[in-house]
């Protein structure tokens, strides 16, 4: 059985995984989309896009 690697390789060599990574790159250069993602991504490490939120847990 191919191991899940070797399953993401060979789909990325795939004419559809092609178009996937070219429209992922496309919408990585786009500042509306950039700043859609780091809010979303503010928001799971809960930041929020306001700052507020529970801070991270730091042992001391």
């Amino acid at each position: 059985m191919a191991s899940l690697f070797n399953k993401v390789a060979r789909f990325a060599k795939s004419p559809q995984g092609r178009r996937m990574i070219a429209e992922a790159q496309r919408m990585a250069k786009d500042p509306h989309k950039r700043k859609q993602a780091m809010n979303a991504l503010n928001k799971l490490r809960g930041k929020g896009p306001k700052g507020g939120g529970t801070p991270p847990y730091r042992p001391h």
